[in-house]
């Protein structure tokens, strides 16, 4: 066993100009951040989203995952208001054709990412809220229990933003960790879910493939075909059968197929590693698609992601635990901001493991609590998305972007009454966030002002290894 103590270097203190003074802002521009930004902002905030990348959308743009999952619980919208409204908005958007493929369709709906980081861009700043791209935080100033600055860097250079309130949406809790909150990673072995290089292909032919399903049987015949790939050395173990396709048109399909293992999405040194890795295997299956299925015989790669699709790193704690007997018992909390009816989705830790896979009963959904969006030990800061504080079979569902969505609406609200009343977040009054989100379009469940307004849903059959 290595001892071998890292060298280290005593960097000198630096005078930091403060160059964004906003009542709120948000880390992170996946679709919690986006959401919260816009909220936080429609609801009398100054707000400023900070973003890595030159773009918004996290997961479903800059991994290209290929559909957004599922918006109801099979009979009605359970993710309503802000993530229901960009949807709609993606739709339109995208063109006739998309328009008339998904119009009513609320479930699975194919990701057009160009179409998408236009509206993102769009909406946010429709809300006014400001946007910086191309930036990280990579320090946190405290003061006590509150944050009272960020350290951010760009090719602006380092400056600090300070904020009354900060909303931590970078999917990883990046923010909180850098705040010193407690948080789990993985499960009891440390063992993560996989992630998934995702990717669009062109040259498809959806007429020949569907003639191919219907002659030989849909679910047999992908399981038999990936079987003897994988027999033949054409594809590596794992996923045993085609999985996460979505068609955006007739030609053109995303892909979200195959695991790359042992990667933990905090660490550069491992995002790289998947990185190389995630382009031979889309290389291998691509090659594997040409051979041996129908309709993908003159397929193109244009687009893999800009980064391995991540499902799974840090967990916070918080003031309360979401778990799997609340998910189970479909428990409804009286803090709830959010409802949720996607299935427990945990994939494979290794090559030879299996998934876990639980599902409500349809028409069925739990109750998502404020409080396991807020981090101990700190009264300006909520966390919002996959990282909010659940025990692992919760977070394999609470970890979706249409969940992300209805976390990151309520936290952008909550910021903005917290903000206006000059309090930190434990002081929002629940029913007054619970009314505001509710005017604003969000879904709580059968409350008073908010029936079941029995709206029937279209939805279609996705392969559930998809995300």
């Amino acid at each position: 066993m290595s001892n071998t103590v890292k060298k280290t270097v005593t960097v000198p203190s630096q005078n930091l100009e403060v160059s964004y003074t906003p009542d709120v802002v948000v880390i992170g521009g996946g679709a919690s951040g986006v959401a919260a930004a816009i909220a936080a902002a429609r609801n009398g905030a100054s707000t400023l989203l900070i973003e890595q990348r030159g773009y918004l959308g996290g997961m479903g743009t800059a991994a290209l995952v290929p559909a957004f999952c599922p918006y109801t619980d099979g009979q009605k919208p359970v993710i309503r208001g802000i993530g229901l409204d960009l949807l709609e908005k993606m739709k339109i958007e995208a063109g006739e054709d998309f328009m008339s493929r998904y119009k009513d369709l609320l479930d699975w709906v194919p990701i057009d990412v160009e179409t998408l980081k236009r509206v993102y861009d769009r909406e946010v700043l429709a809300s006014g809220a400001k946007i910086l791209f191309h930036t990280v935080a990579d320090q946190v100033l405290l003061e006590g229990d509150r944050i009272s600055g960020l350290v951010i860097s760009n090719k602006s250079g380092r400056s600090v933003v300070q904020a009354k309130l900060y909303i931590d949406a970078s999917g990883d809790a990046d923010l909180a960790a850098l705040a010193g909150v407690p948080f789990q990673v993985g499960g009891d072995q440390g063992e993560l879910q996989p992630g998934t290089m995702c990717y669009v292909v062109t040259g498809a032919d959806r007429a020949r493939f569907k003639q191919f399903l219907e002659e030989t049987g849909e679910r047999g015949q992908l399981e038999r075909t990936v079987t003897e790939a994988q027999k033949n050395g054409d594809l590596p173990d794992g996923r045993k059968r085609i999985s996460g396709m979505a068609w955006i048109t007739d030609s053109i399909v995303g892909f979200n197929f195959g695991h790359i293992f042992g990667i933990d999405g905090t660490k550069a040194e491992d995002l790289t590693r998947a990185a190389i890795e995630g382009r031979q295997l889309i290389d291998t299956q691509i090659r594997f698609l040409r051979k041996y299925v129908p309709g993908f015989e003159h397929i193109h790669l244009v687009h893999s992601g800009d980064q391995v699709g991540i499902r799974e790193t840090r967990r916070i704690q918080g003031d309360y635990t979401l778990v799997v007997e609340d998910f189970l018992s479909m428990r409804t909390f009286e803090d709830d901001i959010a409802r949720n009816s996607y299935f427990i989705d945990i994939h494979l830790a290794n090559a030879s493991s299996t998934m876990t896979i639980k599902h409500l009963p349809k028409g069925e959904s739990h109750g998502v609590p404020y409080r396991c969006m807020l981090p101990q030990g700190k009264s300006n800061l909520i966390v919002a998305g996959r990282s909010v504080s659940s025990d692992r079979p919760v977070q394999g569902s609470l970890r979706v972007m249409p969940n992300c969505f209805a976390m990151g609406e309520a936290a952008g609200i909550a910021a903005a009454m917290a903000a206006s009343a000059g309090v930190g977040f434990r002081e929002v009054s629940i029913p007054e966030l619970q009314r505001k989100l509710i005017e604003q379009g969000a879904y709580l469940g059968e409350r008073p002002g908010q029936a079941n307004d029995g709206v029937e849903v279209d939805a279609v059959t996705f392969e559930t290894e998809c995300n």
